[in-house]
């Protein structure tokens, strides 16, 4: 289960990890998550560095030229994982939107739309405009579709480009989209509706490998492997 908005917590999966142990009160925001996860016995460690500061305010004086944006460069993370008895997970982690308004939530800690994973089925990930994301339920539906038949390419390029063209119509505009699935047989798959998305695969066959996925949909090109 998740948490937002937490603030000051090191290794913040973790918090949401103990989370997910919970009958009730399992999604926490803002201060309440951060008490909770102090309570808890979680670390109070201030995550801002120097080197971090001085970034943000170079990324300050250009968003006065240029206006809001996504953060080109940092992406959320997000990870899959599938082990030997068939149970699998999920986890995001993410700052968020730069110079978003202060309570604003994305996609990343909302079930369904940032992750979602059943052991049954299979997992999703996803990464890129929350508020657009969040408009198609993007990692439900991903599984979903993967219960349905679809592996895990085609539920990815299905979701992606399907929202990717419901939202120019609607809105005449789409933000980056981009998602990592996984069914319950290790089989993989990631789309996107950017130039290049990069994603990394490892099992006990095969070393890390990174792959690149872009436009056209379906092309997971592998890129090098970590010996």
């Amino acid at each position: 289960m998740p948490w937002a908005n937490l603030v000051d917590i090191a290794n913040p999966v973790r918090v949401a990890h103990a989370l997910s142990r919970q009958r009730y009160n399992s999604l926490l925001v803002g201060q309440g998550a951060r008490e909770w996860a102090l309570s808890q016995g979680f670390a109070d460690k201030t995550m801002l560095t120097d080197r971090a500061m001085q970034h943000y305010r170079k990324r300050c004086r250009e968003t006065l030229d240029k206006g809001l944006s996504p953060y080109d460069g940092h992406d959320t993370v997000g990870i899959i994982g599938l082990d030997k008895q068939g149970s699998m997970s999920v986890a995001t982690s993410t700052s968020g939107l730069f110079m978003k308004k202060r309570g604003r939530l994305g996609d990343s800690p909302i079930i369904g739309s940032g992750f979602y994973c059943d052991s049954e089925t299979g997992a999703a990930t996803a990464t890129g405009v929350g508020e657009d994301l969040m408009k198609g339920c993007t990692s439900y539906e991903i599984v979903r579709r993967m219960a349905q038949g679809m592996t895990p390419q085609q539920a990815a390029d299905s979701v992606v480009f399907e929202l990717e063209d419901k939202l120019m119509s609607r809105f005449g505009r789409a933000g980056d989209l981009s998602v990592v699935c996984m069914n319950n047989r290790g089989e993989f798959g990631a789309a996107t509706n950017i130039k290049t998305f990069s994603f990394v695969v490892a099992t006990a066959r095969q070393p890390l490998t990174v792959f690149r996925t872009g436009t056209p949909a379906g092309e997971n090109a592998l890129l090098r492997r970590r010996r």
